[in-house]
C-alpha cells in the first residue's frame, strides 16, 4: 500500500504543476489577445457593410442562381 500512496502523492503533485502551467498559458493567451486588439475568440464584432456593398453582393448572387437555373433547364430539356 505504501507504493500506491507514493504514486497518489506524485499524481497530486503533477496535477498542481500542470494546473500552474495552464494558468500561465491562459495569462499569455489573454495578454496576446489584448495586444492584438481582439476578444478571446478572435472576433472584434460584426462587420457592417454599406448599402451599396450589400446590393452588389445580392446582384452577384442573383447572377449565380440564374446560371444554375439555366444549366438545370438545359439538362431537363
Amino acid at each position: 500500500m505504501a507504493d500506491l500512496s507514493a504514486v497518489l502523492q506524485q499524481l497530486k503533485q503533477e496535477r498542481v504543476r500542470v494546473t500552474a502551467q495552464l494558468h500561465q498559458l491562459d495569462q499569455a493567451i489573454q495578454a496576446l489577445g489584448k495586444a492584438a486588439g481582439s476578444s478571446a475568440n478572435g472576433r472584434t464584432g460584426r462587420r457592417k457593410l454599406s448599402l451599396a456593398a450589400r446590393k452588389k453582393i445580392a446582384a452577384a448572387q442573383r447572377l449565380r442562381w440564374e446560371r444554375v437555373r439555366a444549366k438545370a433547364a438545359k439538362k431537363a430539356a
